[in-house]
């Protein structure tokens, strides 16, 4: 979608005024969701804990009650009513929540500490635990203020008795308790704030860190890279995954710049060169075995020109898996032994010597044209530094196998390269003769090193002392790239 004329996505993606960029991260909107879960959780387990005390302490009281009425029972059984009476009277003057009344037939009381009740709790004397709403003597507050559990029971005679516990001591808990919800929620919402505006503001500092980063990149910096706190944490791991990836965008693109660089000085030269000739043949009245000759220039240099275009393509097309062969099985020794049939008449014909060790059979999975013509540029370079000794040159080729992996070595008595040159000499047009003067493109390592990475292996450079060894290791079972 194409943004209006005058707007700033990125504006637009953070929001327009700073301050409020907080409401809108992703951090927000989680910490919202996990104050919602805790706070309703929370609220749950106290609202559970505070019914099941409040179950658990009116138990208590009907067990108080029952152990009362027993109490009490024993009392009227062993004296009758005066006994009764006596024993009421001096419980009604201890402090604390019990409650006795003892009424006669008329409803007048005798003894007690309960100045009032509804009518209709003593007129049914069922002995059932029940709510009732009371007031003590010498109580100003509105009976309906207090709330007890009693029991009433008929005696002989005509008189009735009540025993009861006052369940202030249960109100004023589960008041308690609701004081502690609200203050652990009012707690937990307050906690949650702040946990999200810490959360928030870190991870929005992380995430400008990135930004800043992007937009340096984006400048022409390559060398920008996302900040690492050394904390290990998920934005740790993801920098340090994108560092990765930036440096190995920062390395192609150098070597873009270095390909460029190369495939224009080597395409301009033999270019230049064609068209030189061109224009002296046309300039000049030459017989027709000159122009002839001009002409088979000509296409040499066209020849090694779509040479090293199809180097390039092919290059390209192994990097990318796109290679038109399939993999199969492929027979090492068998590879290498018709690979060096070709180029062993070539090495006796310059005066160089020339040896195979292939050893037994060895089956990997792979490609067999693009394995053959890895070792085939191998060859191809030994043999040409190898024609630049004064003494007598020689090529070893061996096959090794540890099972695991198949290692086929191409060494030679030549130069050799410097060990500060073995890494970039397989890059594209990468040409350790400053001058250029020799043939080649210098391609010849980077497509080696594209069909062994294919394979799942990598080319090893090391000093044969004297001269180089170039070894491919491919892994036997075949766990490629290809398909």
């Amino acid at each position: 979608m194409v943004s209006p004329p005058g707007s700033n996505p990125e504006k637009a993606a953070t929001g327009a005024h700073p301050r409020f960029r907080l409401f809108r991260t992703t951090a927000f909107k989680l910490s919202l969701v996990y104050l919602a879960v805790f706070t309703v959780f929370a609220g749950f387990l106290i609202l559970y804990i505070a019914s099941n005390t409040a179950q658990l302490v009116s138990f208590q009281i009907r067990e108080a009650l029952d152990l009362e009425l027993k109490a009490l029972a024993d009392q009227y059984r062993i004296g009758g009513i005066r006994q009764l009476t006596q024993t009421i009277e001096r419980r009604s003057r201890r402090p604390g929540a019990s409650l006795y009344l003892v009424t006669n037939a008329e409803g007048q009381a005798i003894v007690g500490n309960v100045e009032s009740l509804p009518p209709s709790v003593l007129a049914n004397p069922d002995a059932r635990v029940r709510p009732v709403p009371y007031s003590r003597f010498g109580d100003q507050d509105d009976p309906s203020e207090h709330l007890a559990l009693v029991r009433v029971f008929q005696l002989k005679g005509g008189y009735t008795a009540l025993v009861g516990r006052d369940m202030g001591e249960r109100e004023r808990f589960v008041a308690i308790i609701q004081r502690s919800l609200m203050l652990t929620a009012a707690l937990m919402v307050a906690l949650g704030l702040a946990s999200w505006l810490f959360v928030s503001r870190r991870v929005l500092q992380r995430i400008d860190s990135v930004a800043d980063t992007s937009r340096q990149i984006m400048a022409g910096d390559l060398s920008g890279r996302l900040e690492v706190t050394g904390t290990g944490d998920e934005f740790d791991r993801l920098a340090v995954s994108l560092n990765t990836m930036l440096s190995r965008i920062e390395r192609l693109m150098t070597g873009l710049k270095e390909v460029s660089d190369n495939i224009a000085h080597d395409l301009k030269t033999p270019l230049t060169r064609m068209r030189s000739r061109v224009e002296t043949a046309l300039a000049q009245s030459g017989s027709e075995t000159e122009y002839r000759d001009a002409l088979q220039a000509t296409i040499e240099d066209s020849d090694q020109l779509i040479r090293t275009f199809n180097a390039l393509l092919m290059i390209a097309r192994v990097e990318a898996g796109s290679s038109m062969a399939e993999f199969g099985p492929v027979d090492v020794a068998e590879l290498i032994r018709d690979v060096c049939e070709l180029y062993e008449p070539l090495a006796e014909e310059a005066g160089i010597g020339f040896s195979l060790d292939a050893g037994g059979s060895v089956i990997i999975t792979g490609n067999r044209e693009l394995l053959s013509q890895a070792v085939a540029n191998l060859l191809d370079n030994a043999i040409k530094y190898c024609l630049q000794l004064e003494t007598e040159a020689h090529i070893d080729v061996a096959i090794r196998n540890d099972r695991e992996h198949v290692t086929i070595s191409v060494a030679d008595n030549g130069p050799g390269i410097a060990e500060a040159d073995r890494e970039r000499v397989t890059e594209r047009f990468v040409r350790l003769e400053e001058s250029r003067s020799k043939p080649g493109a210098g391609l010849g390592l980077s497509l080696v090193t594209a069909v062994v990475e294919l394979h799942g292996g990598g080319l090893e450079l090391s000093d044969n002392q004297p001269g180089l060894k170039a070894s491919l290791i491919i892994p036997v079972d075949g766990e490629a790239d290809g398909k």
